[in-house]
């Protein structure tokens, strides 16, 4: 056995150039609204495909193109406002910059533009870009015969998108309980969020969460890693290997045998890296949305449930015999 370097496929990737592909003319007569040319990126050859086009966008694309461009518009601009129409000071401020949702006091009306207005207005065309643009995956799956299975893991993703933006202000009953747009805000935003509510972690929810978040990391580098090592063999042909398993998916369901206890198939692994992924927002977004409405306060809530322990002592409290404690705590 050598321990010596030997070729790695992580980095390195062969590309071939060749006639563009042009896809499929189907009965939907999609060639009539794509543009007609491609061409070839070397660099985007080492992310994926090298071909650029041919575009298709559709109504659904065209309007989510128009409004995420409006939404961030919108943004950019109170931004510049903010640093008196400064160039370089906005710039240098990007990442503090933030537009911010309406004042608690307008509850769910309409704010005047200078406090949560342009906020609101923003919010709409997102909300209307990101659902077109769900429209528009859900369409093309349908055009093409496939599945929905990206339509579907899409709107795991949207879930928790309406959740913090629509769907907890609305029970919560004020419009200031959204996120603010920008980049330290919003994660300011999400470290005032745990403090208020007693500490996010003690969620049982976002635990699901980061359990699913971890695992499809896991899972996701794992069959990339097994896929890869077995690319030699054919192994990126997927497809090939479910309906005619060649040596390498033997090779691949044995390696995994042995070192992990169970087999994966070509296709089984999919559907758990799917919905580990899935689960992420889905569960995420439960969390997000019993929180403030259902739990007021997660540390004490966990305590109840014996989820997370009693600190008495280091307040000068010991406990008697019997377990209690002065004043019959």
């Amino acid at each position: 056995m050598s321990w010596l370097p030997e070729y790695q496929n992580i980095f390195t990737q062969v590309q071939v150039a060749g006639p563009p592909e042009m896809g499929m003319d189907n009965e939907n007569r999609m060639a009539r609204e794509r543009t007609k040319g491609a061409s070839f990126s070397t660099l985007l050859g080492l992310l994926g495909n090298a071909q650029l086009g041919p575009i298709y966008l559709g109504a659904y694309g065209v309007v989510s193109l128009i409004t995420g461009t409006l939404w961030l518009n919108i943004i950019g601009f109170n931004m510049l406002a903010q640093v008196g129409w400064s160039i370089p000071e906005f710039i240098r401020q990007l990442f503090w910059l933030s537009l911010e949702p309406p004042s608690p006091e307008y509850g769910l009306t309409m704010p005047p533009l200078h406090d949560g207005g342009w906020f609101m207005i923003a919010s709409f065309f997102l909300l209307v870009s990101v659902m077109s643009w769900w429209a528009r995956s859900y369409s093309l799956a349908k055009q093409h015969k496939m599945g929905k299975h990206v339509a579907w893991a899409f709107l795991a993703a949207i879930w928790l998108f309406l959740v913090l933006g629509l769907f907890r202000p609305i029970l919560m009953g004020s419009w200031s309980e959204m996120v603010p747009y920008g980049i330290f805000p919003h994660l300011d935003w999400t470290t005032a969020f745990s403090i208020r509510y007693g500490n996010l972690y003690y969620n049982p929810f976002h635990c699901l969460s980061i359990v699913f978040l971890y695992g499809s990391v896991l899972l996701f580098a794992m069959h990339g890693g097994t896929i890869l090592a077995v690319t030699r063999y054919g192994g990126d042909r997927e497809l090939e290997q479910i309906y005619d398993r060649g040596t390498a998916t033997e090779r691949a369901s044995l390696f995994w045998r042995w070192t992990m206890g169970f087999n994966a198939t070509m296709e089984g692994i999919h559907r758990w890296a799917w919905w580990f992924a899935v689960l992420t927002p889905i569960t995420g977004g439960i969390g997000i949305l019993l929180t403030g409405t259902v739990v007021d306060n997660w540390f004490i809530w966990a305590q109840e449930h014996n989820f997370a322990p009693t600190y008495l002592e280091p307040y000068g409290y010991e406990a008697y015999g019997d377990g209690t404690y002065p004043g019959g705590q």
